[in-house]
């Protein structure tokens, strides 16, 4: 760019922020891994400790110097034990008179249990969003809220306006991992319900669809296919979540009995309580060539430690797309 003689030229400012990240212990692989996506984001620690009665005693590092700093908490709700010392860290850390606060909370937990059904039922998704909502507002205004693959969409307006909620998806995590496959242009995306059409449809529109639901018989409910041509094609089943597997075993079972060539699943949360994705290991004969891949991010770390790669499961890392939400 030519100067004139005498004129000093405006910087330009360095677009990004250097964001001070702490986490939770079981986030701590997926931290280093959002650390190493970008520069300018800044590992911090925090000493987890107890009382001999079990209680919390935690004491945030370097906290002094996080004034007028941007800062960030990456957090696992998925074991219910270790929510409340979060909570405690996610309360303090605004009040340090940051400049901004960034809460990551890739799996909302308890998002499939959301609506009463009857009286007497309650609804744990508000009451987290309610205690979300709470988190005291720093020096640069209301704390951001990063959240992946939300299980209903209505939950979106559970939260107050204390906080600013983004939801994010891993679905171009997917999509990505997709297009690397030798078959890339024989797949068909099916969905296990209508819920799941709803919700993911929009993002596969260069795709053909095929679309299960489940009716019931009986006391049973049985899964049928509702739309679409499975066969010769290598359909993925995709989902927001999983917990014991049986709804994605029906359907491919359905798909299997349809013709699909191959048959595989993506869940953005991978929560298999009770170690149920031991049923989908291929050292399981019965279902050995079920799944050719199941893939899951690591938004669950927990299960991404119990399972590691063991075949069929890949994990699609969120930690770029993490990187990305801490520099808006």
């Amino acid at each position: 760019m030519a100067v004139e003689k005498g004129i000093v030229p405006t910087p330009i400012p360095n677009s990004k922020k250097h964001v001070n990240l702490f986490y939770s212990l079981d986030c701590e692989e997926l931290a280093l891994n959002v650390a190493a996506h970008c520069d300018h984001i800044i590992l911090q620690n925090i000493k987890w400790r107890s009382f001999a009665d079990g209680f919390p005693n935690i004491y945030i590092n370097n906290a002094e110097e996080l004034r007028g700093q941007h800062v960030a908490f990456l957090a696992s709700f998925s074991s219910p034990a270790h929510v409340f010392e979060q909570l405690s860290v996610i309360y303090a850390l605004p009040r340090l008179f940051v400049a901004s606060f960034t809460l990551v909370l890739p799996f909302f937990p308890t998002g499939s249990f959301e609506r009463m059904e009857e009286e007497g039922d309650v609804a744990t998704a508000f009451t987290l969003a309610r205690m979300l909502s709470n988190i005291p507002i720093s020096r640069g205004g209301p704390t951001s809220l990063v959240i992946y693959d939300i299980h209903a969409l209505q939950e979106r307006f559970y939260f107050g306006d204390e906080v600013l909620p983004l939801f994010e998806t891993g679905i171009p995590l997917l999509k990505q991992r997709l297009s690397q496959l030798p078959d890339a242009n024989n797949v068909v995306i099916a969905f296990p319900d209508d819920g799941a059409w709803k919700r993911f449809h929009k993002q596969f529109d260069n795709f053909s669809v095929v679309v299960c639901n489940k009716v019931r018989e009986g006391d049973k409910r049985i899964v049928r296919l509702k739309e679409g041509n499975a066969t010769g094609h290598h359909v993925v089943i995709v989902d927001d979540l999983v917990q014991s597997g049986g709804t994605l075993i029906e359907c491919q079972k359905v798909l299997a009995a349809h013709g699909a060539a191959k048959v595989s699943a993506y869940v953005t949360h991978g929560v298999f309580p009770n170690q149920s994705w031991e049923r989908f290991l291929h050292k399981n004969e019965s279902l050995e060539k079920a799944f050719a891949y199941f893939w899951i991010t690591d938004s669950c770390p927990l299960t991404v430690k119990a399972i590691g790669n063991k075949a069929p499961f890949e994990v699609l890392s969120l930690a770029g797309s993490i990187a990305n939400a801490l520099q808006i």
